[in-house]
């Protein structure tokens, strides 16, 4: 009975200790919070304890952009899952995993650790982790230029946001879209889910982090750069920024750098421009995002190239492809091969602008860019989009043409209804 009573006061301690931890991480006193928890983690006997501490040490350095950390954790944290022999645990200790994987910009590593997660079904929490797997692996599916399968993957995490009125996830999901559409360069839609994820955090979010706020309002600013509206975004990127700075969010701080690089740039103001690509770039470079590495790279190239220097833009070009390749970004990769056909052809290099024009449109190939009603190509320019069920995409205005009859490469029937 003693034994069993001490077990209690054990696992009571923890349960404080943990709660401390995150009263001091809410209060924005992180190094403070990872101390408590790293006492626990090393203290505590209890596995539910320390699998709960893990968890929250996995979200802290992914906030703070530790992403070696982060995936450290996770490693621990499937071990500690095993030993309780929780469906339920391991699900969740998987699904940080990819997560970690995913900050990592191991793609392939991520989509295989969703899958995991998806086979481990039979219990309510495991169900309801379904959405934010789905939005994991999505964003994976992205960093590989994989859309069609990025899109489906993030309707499906819509559908368990709205099937269990998760407006966190929902939110999450809006953003991500964002991102989707502002890569394929609808950008009406682009701006359009972002904005829905802004109205989720006033009307649901009072009790969130306001790392959501500072999400939708980042991706705001990219949607509205991309449509000429400089001075919103810059002022949804100051916004994105202060709340990254208040909190510490490393990742955040340097996207919002490269989006204030791409607002100058965009108004030809090349000298402002450039500090603000090489602030965003070490951060990049310190927590190992190589996937926002080829967007700084590519924004500076075009820097180069406003200033006529060729060759500069040549030499940022080959570290971005290495960083493609070595990704499988294919759409990073498609638009290098535009920038060198540029390039090339300013210079009158004949042969290198005959072979970056194949590899272009094998690129375009690849990633199935075209409309399969008119054949011209989806990415180059803004245009309306829309999404059969399949999740192959066509321009708006074929389908509003030619009418309904199906995918012209899976032959499906009717028009994806909801958001997209």
């Amino acid at each position: 009975m003693r034994l069993f009573n001490a077990w209690e006061m054990g696992q009571d301690q923890t349960k404080q200790q943990i709660e401390k931890g995150l009263h001091l991480y809410q209060s924005n006193q992180t190094e403070k919070a990872l101390r408590v928890w790293m006492r626990v983690l090393e203290k505590s006997a209890d596995p539910a304890g320390r699998f709960r501490v893990l968890g929250c040490l996995i979200t802290a350095h992914a906030e703070m952009g530790r992403y070696k950390d982060m995936l450290k954790f996770a490693v621990v944290q499937i071990d500690t899952a095993r030993e309780l022999e929780d469906p339920d645990y391991l699900t969740e200790s998987y699904l940080n995993l990819a997560r970690s994987n995913e900050k990592l910009c191991e793609f392939q590593k991520t989509i295989s650790y969703c899958k995991t997660c998806l086979n481990m079904q039979g219990t309510t929490v495991s169900l309801q982790l379904n959405g934010q797997v789905s939005l994991s692996m999505g964003n994976a599916f992205l960093g590989l230029s994989i859309f069609q399968k990025a899109l489906e993957c993030f309707e499906k995490a819509l559908r368990y946001a709205h099937n269990n009125d998760d407006k966190m996830l929902e939110c999450r999901v809006c953003c991500s879209l964002g991102n989707f559409y502002a890569q394929i360069k609808d950008y009406e839609k682009a701006l359009f889910f972002p904005c829905k994820a802004a109205e989720l955090v006033n009307d649901y979010g009072k009790g969130w982090s306001l790392k959501y706020r500072a999400m939708s309002q980042y991706h705001m600013a990219v949607a509205y750069r991309k449509l000429g509206r400089l001075a919103d975004a810059m002022d949804c990127c100051e916004e994105s920024m202060k709340i990254a700075l208040q909190h510490g969010d490393r990742p955040l701080q340097a996207l919002c750098l490269l989006c204030f690089a791409d607002i100058h740039r965009s108004r030809k103001d090349v000298q402002t421009a450039f500090p603000r690509y090489d602030s965003s770039m070490s951060i990049m470079t310190e927590i190992g995002n190589r996937l926002g590495l080829i967007q700084v790279l590519l924004g500076m190239t075009k820097c180069w190239m406003m200033r006529k220097e060729l060759d500069k833009a040549l030499e940022s070009i080959e570290k971005a492809q290495e960083l493609a390749e070595g990704l499988g970004n294919k759409l990073g990769l498609l638009k290098l091969h535009c920038l060198c056909e540029r390039i090339y052809r300013t210079k009158g290099q004949q042969q290198e602008l005959r072979d970056h024009v194949v590899k272009f449109h094998e690129c375009v190939e690849e990633m199935e860019l075209y409309c399969g009603m008119c054949g011209e190509s989806i990415g180059e320019k803004n245009n309306q989009l829309q999404a059969l069920p399949c999740s192959h995409f066509f321009h708006l205005k074929c389908l509003q043409t030619n009418g309904t009859r199906g995918c012209p490469n899976c032959r499906r029937l009717s028009v994806k209804p909801g958001y997209v």
